[in-house]
């Protein structure tokens, strides 16, 4: 929880930096406020992806990781389709993330997504945590098809979808 580690907003980049370092997978898990992220998620990314270490002509240190977002909406999934309620799906809303680890040449993976978080009963809550602890278990031991994400919305799709999980 980032704005428990840094209540007064003054982010240890090289801290951070270290921690990202020692991972393959970079995972931002943050509810969608206002169809983007917490401001000290932005903030984070601002400071700890500086120019010349996570991007640009000798920024390498993120080169070839794995980047998603893992959200909650308190919309439900239909609200997020082209002409729905909101206009524009999750992945339109995600563009910036994408980009950013475009920019960073890290490998953009469909989000993790849990909708309608106001009206999920236990079991809904229980069934989405064991879905995201499978995703979390496929991804430590590389047995995602890489290749074949772009086909999907949702990383959620991938993971019900059996055979897209390599043996």
């Amino acid at each position: 929880d980032l704005y428990e580690a840094y209540p007064d907003f003054d982010i240890d980049v090289e801290y951070e930096q270290n921690i990202l370092l020692q991972h393959d997978i970079i995972i931002m898990q943050h509810p969608f406020y206002w169809y983007s992220a917490p401001p000290i998620v932005k903030q984070w990314i601002d400071l700890v992806f500086e120019h010349g270490w996570a991007y640009g002509k000798n920024g390498k240190a993120l080169a070839g990781k794995k980047f998603m977002n893992a959200i909650s909406t308190g919309g439900r999934q239909e609200a997020y389709v082209k002409g729905g309620f909101n206009q524009f799906t999750i992945r339109d809303f995600l563009a910036p993330f994408e980009q950013t680890a475009r920019l960073c040449n890290m490998i953009f993976l469909p989000p993790f997504v849990i909708h309608g978080t106001h009206l999920a009963t236990g079991t809904d809550i229980d069934q989405s945590a064991q879905l995201y602890r499978s995703l979390l278990i496929n991804l430590s031991r590389n047995t995602l098809s890489i290749d074949r994400l772009e086909e999907f919305s949702y990383i959620n799709e991938i993971i019900l979808n059996d055979n897209i999980i390599k043996s």
